[in-house]
Order: structure tokens, then C-alpha cells, then sequence
């Protein structure tokens, strides 16, 4: 007799881009209802239905107010996820330091992670299902990751200095792993958001950054990290800033990640066949594969997808919300 296995659940990321450009901004939109963009957003997410979502680019604040009004409105939008995550992320934090090497302590490079404000651009997670406990790695120092690749100057020595390196956190948002009280268990959903590999100089500071980034989850599972890993039954699901086939960053990392036995790599695309999940071809970058929901080699995937479908009418809906797709998947647990 075969396996048996639950009922399916739908895990999606999107990073939504609705980060505003100063603290309390996108409150104001996601209260007054007007919002075109916020519209859009809401109702990719309700038609695409997800058990659990991690969303990307949605400005932080202390309160939770974003993440509680964000839910309010997907429930008005007739799709209810009653459970709602969120943390401080490492976006905007300043320390006082010159994080990029340009002599200015000030700027929104020099910070923990890259951020105008405290919070610019943090992270949401959106269940149906209790979030039960969690580990938040945001503190997690770059330095002490095993093989950690740090930037250096021509002469060998820190880049930018000492100084920062010794109090710099590797995740430039966040890196959570969230356990789901399924119906049928526990799932343990591991999240984050990787800083793009570009925006730097020679010493590749952000590319090295988003590589370890990624490389980060390897080492968790393996347990090569001071944290107890889960054994099985979890998902990896978040904007890794990183294509396995294309762009500046250091792409086999992600080859890597995708082949190296942790996760199946379902593959998923739009109803166009193609892969790719961010279009950045206004501003010269291209389509590429950048998002991911990739689960552990024990659960099964039924179905999944970028949400880019083919019916012409929600063509304008999907590229006013995001240059981001929503991407999702469908997996069951074994019994």
C-alpha cells in the first residue's frame, strides 16, 4: 500500500512592493481605499487564494498597523487569513557606521540592510492557519556564518572596516523560520529576502551578501548553525533577489541551492510557459527568475504556478501591482 498523503496546501511569495517613501505612508493607503496599486495587490492575492503567503516590501512599523490593515482588507476582499507574522527587519537600521565605504555614515546604504527609514521594506506573513512558534535569525552576524565570503579591500583588509564587520548583520530584511499548525501538522516555513547583488563596486560587498543570504538556509539544515533545523516538512519560500541563469549576481549559488538535495525544484511558470517571476525591463535589467517556493524532498507537489495568466484583463492588474509575480505552489504532507 502506497503512501498516503493530506489534503493539499497553497504556499505562495510576493513581494508586493507597496514600501512608501516615509513611515506611515502605506498605512494611509492600505485605511483610505484608493489606492490603485493596493488594489491591484489584493486582488491578485484573493484570486490566487493561498493557505499562507509571505509578502515582501511592506513597510515595517512597531504597531503591526500595516500587517493588521493589509489583513483587514484581504478579508474584505473575501479571502480571510485570520494569522498574521511579522518582525522588526534589519532595513533601515542604522548604526552609525559607513556601511558602503563613501566616508557618509548617513545614508540609507549604511544600515543593517538598506532602508530610508527604520522598517523600510520589511516582511509579512499572512496564514489561514495558527503560526504556532518561530525563530527570527535578523540578528544573526555575517561574520559567523561558516565560510562566510566577506568583502575585502585590493590590500586584503576589511571592506569597508573592521568596524562594520564586526557588527554586521547578514540578512539585509530579515531570515525566519516559522512554524504552520497545519491541519494535518506542523510545517515549518523558512522565509526571507535577499539584497540585490548589485549597487556596489568591486569588492562585490552586496553580491557576496546576497549569496551567503541564500547560502544561509544550506547551512540551517544542515546543522551547521547554533539553531536546532527541521527535520522535514518545510518549505522555502521568499524573494531571493538571485536568478540560477541570468544577471550580476552569483548565480551558482542558487544552482546550487536548487540541486543540491534540501529542495525540489517544481519549476513553476506563468500560463506564457516562462519562468521568469520579476520584469525589470524598464530599467534595463530584463525578465528573470528571482522568487521561489521550494519545498523539502518529503512533501509532494500537485499543482503550481506564476500568477501571470493568460486572460488579457488581468494583464493591467498584475503589472500595476508588482514587478514581482505572485508565485505559489500546492503540497501535500505524508501522513
Amino acid at each position: 500500500m502506497g503512501a498516503a498523503w493530506a489534503e493539499p496546501i497553497r504556499i505562495a511569495t510576493y513581494n508586493i512592493e507597496l514600501s512608501r517613501r516615509a513611515p506611515g505612508l502605506l498605512i494611509r493607503d492600505l485605511r483610505d481605499g484608493k489606492d490603485p496599486q493596493v488594489a491591484a495587490v489584493l486582488s491578485v492575492i484573493a484570486h490566487v487564494a493561498p493557505d499562507v503567503i509571505v509578502l515582501q516590501g511592506i513597510d515595517y512599523d512597531y504597531g503591526g498597523v500595516a500587517a493588521a490593515e493589509l489583513r483587514t482588507a484581504l478579508s474584505d476582499a473575501s479571502h480571510d487569513m485570520p494569522h498574521v507574522f511579522t518582525r522588526p527587519p534589519n532595513a533601515g537600521l542604522r548604526t552609525g557606521l559607513d556601511h558602503t565605504g563613501n566616508g557618509y555614515t548617513d545614508n540609507a546604504g549604511d544600515a543593517q540592510g538598506y532602508g530610508r527609514f527604520t522598517g523600510e521594506g520589511g516582511m509579512v506573513v499572512l496564514s489561514r492557519y495558527p503560526i504556532t512558534s518561530f525563530v527570527d535569525f535578523t540578528e544573526f552576524l555575517w561574520a559567523d556564518l561558516p565560510d562566510a565570503d566577506l568583502p575585502t579591500h585590493p590590500d586584503g583588509t576589511p571592506f569597508p572596516s573592521a568596524a562594520v564587520q564586526a557588527i554586521q548583520r547578514l540578512s539585509s530584511v530579515s531570515h525566519w523560520d516559522l512554524t504552520i499548525d497545519t491541519p494535518d501538522g506542523p510545517l515549518h516555513l523558512l522565509t526571507y529576502h535577499g539584497t540585490p547583488p548589485v549597487f556596489d563596486g568591486p569588492e562585490d560587498r552586496n553580491g557576496r551578501r546576497n549569496k551567503d543570504e541564500l547560502l544561509f538556509w544550506t547551512r540551517y539544515l544542515n546543522g551547521d548553525l547554533p539553531f536546532v533545523p527541521p527535520t522535514g516538512r518545510y518549505v522555502l519560500a521568499g524573494d531571493a533577489n538571485l536568478d540560477p541563469d541570468r544577471g550580476d549576481g552569483q548565480s551558482h549559488a542558487m544552482t546550487a541551492t536548487l540541486s543540491g538535495g534540501l529542495f525540489t525544484d517544481p519549476v513553476q511558470t506563468g500560463a506564457d510557459g516562462a519562468t521568469y517571476t520579476a520584469d525589470w525591463r524598464e530599467i534595463g535589467v530584463g525578465l528573470m527568475r528571482v522568487d521561489y517556493v521550494l519545498p523539502a524532498p518529503d512533501l509532494r507537489v500537485t499543482d503550481g504556478g506564476v500568477f501571470r495568466p493568460a486572460d488579457p484583463e488581468w494583464a493591467d492588474t498584475v503589472a500595476r501591482a508588482s514587478r514581482h509575480n505572485l508565485v505559489w505552489l500546492d503540497v501535500e504532507m505524508p501522513r
